[in-house]
């Protein structure tokens, strides 16, 4: 497990998305997923990525395996996972774009049902072939809170000073 590090993106219309940043890696014979954040905390209305790769041998048994479905889940079991591209509360929210072993979910318009553990599955044709990453990652949606530090009238033009702040930031972390 890699040291947490805390990092911020900031889009162009001033939503924050706070990333905690631990690396996790699950699997046994070199099956496994590591998810690049463990907890992200989502602005309501904004856009989230979640990232991972992922790992599996190049062959069992004599037969080359070959990944045949890639899919994200807060619902269900390992066994019996809800795509998240099939789940109603996510419809038109939600891509995926998978290449060379690593993946990225993308929901937008974040809402506060979003707020969940996501966790990355992907299936090969070998019989043993399904492999689910534990422990996921945890994403809590809040709300922005704005608030006017101080503001100066110009002659035609108004200048404030913002302080942003979330549930999820860390304490003392602002953003003017």
């Amino acid at each position: 497990m890699s040291g947490a590090a805390i990092t911020s993106t900031t889009a162009a219309s001033g939503l924050v998305v706070f990333l905690l940043s631990l690396s996790v890696v699950q699997g046994q014979n070199d099956w496994g997923v590591n998810y690049t954040s463990t907890k992200i905390c989502g602005i309501k209305g904004s856009t989230v990525d979640i990232h991972c790769s992922y790992t599996y041998p190049y062959s069992m048994n004599r037969h080359v395996i070959n990944v045949q479905k890639t899919l994200w889940f807060t619902k269900g079991s390992n066994n019996e996972p809800v795509d998240l591209r099939t789940d109603s509360d996510y419809t038109g929210r939600v891509t995926y774009q998978c290449v060379n072993k690593t993946c990225t979910l993308k929901i937008t318009d974040l809402r506060q049902r979003d707020s969940a553990v996501y966790k990355f599955r992907f299936i090969t044709k070998h019989r043993k072939g399904k492999y689910t990453g534990s422990p996921g990652v945890t994403l809590s949606v809040t709300d922005l809170q704005v608030q006017v530090i101080r503001s100066t009238v110009q002659q035609d033009s108004t200048r404030a000073e913002l302080k942003c702040q979330s549930t999820c930031s860390p304490d003392h972390t602002t953003y003017i």
